[in-house]
């Protein structure tokens, strides 16, 4: 039996690192939420001031969903204003604090889109580890995914990379969250591995995870109804509980 929608209860959907509102439209086409708002990630160098630049214009209270590096965000997010979310839904998540190792191959990254343009730089080097081995010949879900990155371009590139950079470990935040908390991740996914996921399981023991066989990293893109499914369990978890709170 599909659920109104929760009053006052807008869905606010975090992309990752060169992704838009398309990441997210096979999903959100599925969902019985009216109110969703995919919101960028620009205009901060860091993921505690993206959090901080997001909570300024967000709504009261509302559903939390991020990808990858909107997931980190998400969780900076939560540990602010944790009072603010009903329901928080993380996908293809690391949770952990950025090595120092990885400064300078993402430096060495930026250097190279710039070099070689966004498209080559993600065909190139990004495009083998961001799908499940099935999909590595799908052309038309390359090019979904390097569009996105040219529309948002090198300067909006510049800026996620310093937020993966400069981020911290919030699950100590997470185990503390008394809302409905969903994980997504794909058994393929070399990025944030189903290690990372079980991560955070630990941090928040009542949390639905779940591990789709046979996808990478783009969980959103690869498995559009497995994901919108499992969003709208959360959903209906979240809006139920919030009445009820």
């Amino acid at each position: 039996m599909k659920l109104p929608d929760s009053e006052g209860l807008p869905l606010i959907l975090l992309g990752g690192t060169l992704c838009d509102a398309a990441l997210w439209q096979a999903v959100s086409d599925k969902l019985t939420v009216s109110d969703i708002r995919c919101i960028p990630l620009q205009g901060a160098h860091s993921a505690q001031s993206m959090a901080d630049v997001l909570l300024e214009t967000l709504p009261p209270r509302f559903l939390l969903a991020g990808f990858s590096l909107g997931a980190i965000v998400a969780l900076h997010i939560m540990a602010t204003a944790p009072q603010r979310l009903a329901g928080l839904a993380l996908i293809s998540v690391n949770p952990l604090v950025d090595s120092p190792e990885n400064i300078a191959p993402r430096r060495r990254a930026l250097a190279e889109a710039r070099s070689v343009g966004l498209t080559a730089y993600l065909t190139e080097a990004l495009w083998p580890r961001y799908v499940a081995a099935h999909r590595l010949d799908d052309v038309a879900l390359c090019q979904t995914i390097t569009a996105m990155a040219e529309r948002c371009g090198l300067a909006v590139f510049a800026e996620q990379t310093d937020i993966a950079m400069h981020r911290h470990d919030q699950r100590s935040a997470l185990g503390q969250l008394r809302v409905p908390i969903t994980l997504l991740n794909g058994a393929e996914d070399p990025i944030c591995t189903p290690w990372h996921h079980q991560a955070v399981a630990q941090a928040a023991p009542d949390a639905r995870w779940l591990t789709f066989p046979a996808c990478g990293h783009f969980v959103p893109l690869e498995e559009p109804e497995l994901t919108a499914a499992a969003l709208q369990h959360w959903i209906n978890e979240a809006q139920r509980c919030d009445l009820t709170r």
